[in-house]
């Protein structure tokens, strides 16, 4: 196994988090580049994304040979995606090919198969640069996270409903670990049938619908959880609204993307897509994290989540 010097980028966030352990694992000496420093105390260099200069200056005489970018927008709002998923990746790329690195390993988002949103189109088109430029690459699109389906579980404990779109059968994911994630990714580098190739990847086990998660809180919690279903139409009503409001005032038209993705994540599965449907016998997996055993150390205090965006769902 080649052991590497690698730039990580987005190394604060939680799947950024799972892939510095997995590289410091794997054996590969990895700087961390962002406004803040990751826990850990791994080597760290101070600096703005967005800056091309600050960039080339992180590389300079660092014998950087691979690069990991788990970069991603926060709100996922049109200004800040295109900023981020895009912009600020081109900045990564140009600095990691103008330092001669020989590999770039990409977190992405298994969503950007059916782009209907701002956040979708910039990461394709950051994809599509990265694929052209002649640069290795390992574009990785897990299929969903712990922490995002992790959102209503303190609700339940206090005994109010599980709330699910439709009839709580509209969408299914594979979902994986930011530990197991974090082993991925790592594997990339050393792994040649991982190379120059778009990779959707899941955790282990069958695709799970929001209903399933009901069953595994109500087994875990020894009672059964109550559901709420939440007609899909409400999230059109609340998305429409807010976009007549945004023309005429500009916070509105923010808030209304935001509900955009939650309509998005609401109606569509994190699984492989054919063409025609989504398919989960298709969908690789990986890892021995389920989500069970993450919904039992949530509920018995032994792991904690910082939710974000993720707070509701």
């Amino acid at each position: 196994m080649t052991k590497h010097r690698i730039m990580l980028f987005g190394a604060t966030g939680t799947a950024g988090a799972g892939a510095l352990v997995g590289l410091r694992d794997a054996g590969h000496e990895v700087v961390c580049f962002g406004r803040s420093a990751p826990e850990g105390g791994a080597e760290f260099v101070r600096g703005d994304v967005t800056d091309p200069r600050q960039l080339r200056a992180a590389f300079a005489g660092r014998g950087i040979t691979a690069v990991v970018s788990c970069l991603a927008s926060r709100s996922g709002a049109p200004r800040d995606a295109w900023a981020v998923d895009h912009g600020a990746q081109l900045a990564v790329l140009a600095a990691g090919q103008a330092a001669g690195v020989g590999h770039l390993v990409l977190l992405s988002a298994i969503c950007v198969q059916r782009p209907k949103l701002a956040f979708q189109q910039a990461k394709l088109a950051f994809e599509a640069a990265l694929i052209a430029s002649g640069l290795r690459y390992s574009i990785v699109r897990p299929t969903a996270f712990f922490k995002s389906l992790s959102g209503q579980v303190a609700r339940v404990r206090a005994g109010r409903p599980f709330m699910v779109f439709g009839d709580g059968r509209l969408t299914a994911c594979k979902p994986i670990s930011d530990r197991d994630l974090g082993r991925y990714i790592a594997g990339c580098l050393d792994d040649p049938a991982r190379w120059d190739a778009v990779l959707p990847i899941g955790g282990p086990g069958p695709a799970i619908t929001p209903l399933d998660q009901v069953a595994m809180l109500s087994d875990l919690l020894g009672r059964a959880v109550p559901v709420r279903r939440v007609p899909v139409a409400l999230l059109d009503t609340i998305a429409g609204g807010l976009g007549a409001l945004g023309k005429l005032y500009a916070p509105a038209a923010e808030k209304a993307q935001l509900a955009r993705i939650g309509r998005y994540y609401a109606t569509e599965s994190m699984l492989v897509w054919d063409g025609a449907r989504y398919d989960a016998q298709a969908t690789p997996t990986f890892g021995s994290d389920t989500l069970r055993n993450h919904y039992a150390a949530l509920l018995a205090g032994q792991a904690t989540v910082d939710l974000g965006a993720h707070g509701v769902f």
